[in-house]
């Protein structure tokens, strides 16, 4: 007898020409099936090993289907008893079946789970020190127990903030003091409190072409009036920005390490990008995208350091240097600006969990920042090389850019299809188009992250890329 919970009887269509992701294919037949009663209560999902060989699909691809039906409830984790559908009321067929999580479709899936191969924006997995990590939190959640209960400093911890004002003297050779520092729970709370701040709303602002996607979408949600200023291997064309908005009241740029290029704003243009801010009375957002993570020398000076520092609001994060899991963050605003952020901040958005600040705090005091960062510029050279040598082979003209390799693609060719269906076979290149805001004209090519390549996978990974390009 054939068993209920097979594919054929739960009528999974995986469909490899459609524009739904192949996850979002299997996810909603699943549900279907247990909407429908087809899957009764209590029965058991095949395994994802099971179910990914029979689908000839990713095991990530079943892992993230089965994660969404759970925080649906549709389903539970049984332990070694499997993954379980959920008793649910008989009102279940009303449920409105529009997916309320569309606005998070830009994002690089899957969440709160190890990276995939190429996957951009996440540091090394298998490098993070999780054992000293974990006895500096775990004397971080004692220490934190027994402080006075009351309101943090919505700055965040003084100390944290002293020794990140030290780290930055000495790394991005900034003066600035703890008070004009403010933690945040990462890049886009810190891009929050400045536009904010900023009162960006209605203003024009200039925008990298191209440009991280994120910091585009923030300034949209805001309500500022996008400016795209062309990139090229000096960085932001500031001349172009000049003649396109002169009267825009901000830009926001990654002078350090160009998102996705990788380039270093040239002296000559960061000298004109400074100039026009201060004579025009506008801003500049500068995201430390990479902080001190440069692989070819060292790091360049940040934009807020020396002379025109007084119109720049810099953005940090621990999320590539250390951990995203983190959610640790930081602003370093001018001083004529940092009354206002400090208010934004205290209103809307403190500093997050005084336990991971204390953490990071040790961290910093003990020189295990910098020897980390050390290290891992040394293995993100090797891995870039390996990623080199071997997207090289089936993808001529790759070039090497920050943390990444960039591989352009035949203007002809469908970057964002391409990476739809290595997602759905557990890999996570990102698309090049996708980060111009003008689509038409925009380079297509892949972004592939070389962090979480290593010898045990990249000879597999990059066969599976190379059999998706060469399909499309």
């Amino acid at each position: 007898m054939t068993e209920p919970h097979t594919p054929d009887v739960l009528s999974i269509q995986v469909d490899r020409s459609a524009v739904a992701p192949i996850g979002d294919q299997i996810h909603a037949s699943l549900r279907q099936a247990i909407l429908d009663g087809r899957l009764a209560p209590g029965q058991r999902l095949p395994s994802g090993r099971d179910l990914a060989a029979q689908l000839g699909v990713a095991r990530g691809t079943i892992r993230v289907a089965y994660d969404r039906l759970i925080a649906e409830n549709l389903v539970f984790g049984a332990g070694p008893a499997g993954t379980r559908v959920c008793t649910r009321p008989s009102t279940i067929e009303a449920v409105d079946d529009v997916p309320v999580d569309r606005p998070l479709a830009a994002f690089t899936r899957p969440f709160s789970s190890a990276p995939l191969p190429f996957q951009m924006g996440v540091p090394a997995h298998d490098a993070f020190p999780a054992k000293l990590w974990g006895r500096m939190r775990a004397r971080a959640v004692r220490d934190d127990a027994i402080t006075d209960t009351t309101y943090a400093d919505p700055r965040g911890e003084p100390m944290l903030r002293a020794r990140i004002a030290s780290h930055l003297a000495i790394s991005r050779q900034m003066q600035c003091q703890p008070d004009q520092i403010i933690i945040t729970g990462g890049y886009r709370q810190g891009l929050l409190l400045a536009l904010t701040a900023l009162r960006a709303h209605g203003r024009k602002a200039w925008i990298e072409e191209p440009g991280y996607p994120l910091g585009r979408r923030g300034l949209e949600l805001i309500g500022a009036t996008l400016e795209p200023v062309l990139v090229d291997a000096e960085g932001l064309r500031v001349e172009d920005g000049i003649a396109r908005a002169p009267d825009a009241m901000l830009a926001l740029v990654t002078p350090g390490q160009h998102a996705p290029l990788g380039v270093t704003l040239s002296r000559a243009r960061r000298r004109a990008l400074l100039d026009w801010a201060t004579s025009s009375g506008a801003w500049i957002i500068e995201d430390d995208y990479l902080g001190e993570l440069q692989l070819d020398g060292r790091a360049a000076p940040a934009l807020a350091s020396g002379a025109g520092a007084e119109r720049v609001v810099h953005i940090g994060s621990f999320s590539k240097t250390l951990s995203p899991a983190l959610g640790l963050g930081f602003v370093v605003a001018p001083r004529s600006l940092a009354e206002r952020l400090v208010e934004v901040a205290a209103v809307l958005a403190p500093a997050p969990n005084r336990t991971t600040q204390l953490a990071v705090t040790e961290f910093l005091s003990n020189g295990h920042f910098l020897r980390h960062l050390r290290q891992m510029k040394a293995l993100y050279t090797e891995r870039r090389n390996l990623a080199l040598m071997h997207v090289g082979r089936f993808l001529p003209g790759a070039l090497a850019a920050g943390l990444g390799v960039i591989a352009p693609l035949q203007q002809t060719a469908d970057d964002v299809a391409v990476v739809r269906i290595a997602r759905a076979h557990g890999l996570a290149p990102s698309a090049l188009s996708a980060w111009h805001l003008g689509r038409a004209h925009a380079q297509r090519g892949l972004l592939l992250s070389v962090t979480n390549l290593h010898n045990d996978n990249i000879g597999s990974a990059c066969a599976t890329l190379a059999r998706i390009v060469a399909s499309r």
